[in-house]
């Protein structure tokens, strides 16, 4: 199989790292210094905490800001998989289209709300599969990615029809790299029970500059993420959300114990000075919340307060 991964983060970069061991072709699309990274190899650490050398030779390597898509990778790849920043979406999707084959899709395993839609509105929705990974992973400065827990990518479309074709052959694929596809036919579910994980953790932990398992450790912090939490799941539900059985309190500290030594992604890009995520998870709650008429001031709250610190790195 052909597989294009767009946007090589931490993420992108376990499964670059995990695919590798498989007989697919594999194309990296990423930027700057990242690309140059890739070009020399990629390294990724386990969560047994063994270190596992990939070779440049294993994959394809583009960079999004330099290369032109060339006339052997244009309309060649059975499905790309965006994996990078939700605010890079929209120029992701317009390579990735360009990447795969007429029958080909493109998959979102991207963090927020609004992903999938924005794609399926470029692409065409019959092109597109939404997925969402509880895979953790974090990469350090010198470009190492760690993969630091274990989980499983959950794929459906939002029509809910099963697995067919270039799908199941995916899926099949995931499963041999080890990655623990689950094809789902209730995919929004999934993707709105990952929302309420990276409200809960993601923005309070990236203010505080803390790692995930801090949050049980300060009941201060932990009563703030459950909040925001709940707030999040009212949303969900007046939006006709099914989120089953469904204990909140119980599913985060599934999480925080499960991700205790993550640092989330949304700390990094503020210790970096980059662009969060926050518009597409607690912005998302509050722009939905206003629809459905729930007030959701603690989303609100975070989302200021981030708004705030990406301002304040721009200034000495």
């Amino acid at each position: 199989m052909r597989i294009a991964i767009v946007g090589v983060g931490s993420i992108g970069g376990v499964l670059v790292g995990c695919l590798a061991d498989t007989d697919a072709r594999i194309l990296c699309v990423s930027r700057g210094q990242t690309a140059s990274n890739l070009r020399d190899g990629l390294v990724v650490i386990n969560p047994e905490g063994a270190m596992e050398a990939i070779p440049p030779d294993r994959y394809e390597v583009m960079d999004s800001e330099l290369d032109e898509i060339g006339n052997e990778q244009r309309g060649s790849f059975d499905v790309a998989i965006i994996s990078g920043k939700s605010h890079s979406t929209q120029k992701l999707a317009s390579i990735s289209e360009k990447l795969i084959v007429e029958d080909g899709f493109v998959v979102s395993v991207q963090n927020g709300l609004g992903n999938v839609e924005l794609l399926s509105e470029n692409i065409g929705s019959e092109r597109v599969l939404a997925g969402s990974t509880t895979h953790s992973a974090w990469r350090s400065a010198d470009g190492i990615v760690n993969w630091s827990g274990r989980g499983s990518i959950d794929l459906g479309r939002l029509d809910n029809s099963d697995a067919n074709g270039k799908s199941l052959d995916l899926m099949e694929y995931l499963g041999d790299a080890g990655l623990n596809p689950r094809w789902s036919s209730d995919i929004r579910g999934v993707l709105w029970r990952k929302l309420l994980i990276n409200v809960a953790i993601n923005p309070i932990c990236a203010i505080v500059g803390v790692r995930n398992g801090v949050l049980a450790e300060v009941p201060e912090l932990w009563e703030q993420a459950m909040q925001s939490m709940n707030e999040a799941e009212l949303v969900a539900r007046a939006s006709g959300i099914n989120l089953g059985d469904f204990d909140s309190e119980e599913y985060l500290r599934k999480v925080v114990s499960h991700t205790s030594e993550n640092r989330v992604s949304m700390l990094q890009d503020i210790m970096a000075g980059k662009k969060t995520e926050i518009d597409v998870l607690c912005g998302a709650v509050v722009s939905r919340g206003e629809k459905s008429g729930i007030p959701t001031p603690k989303n609100q709250m975070l989302l200021a307060l981030i708004k705030g610190i990406e301002v304040s790195n721009h200034y000495d």
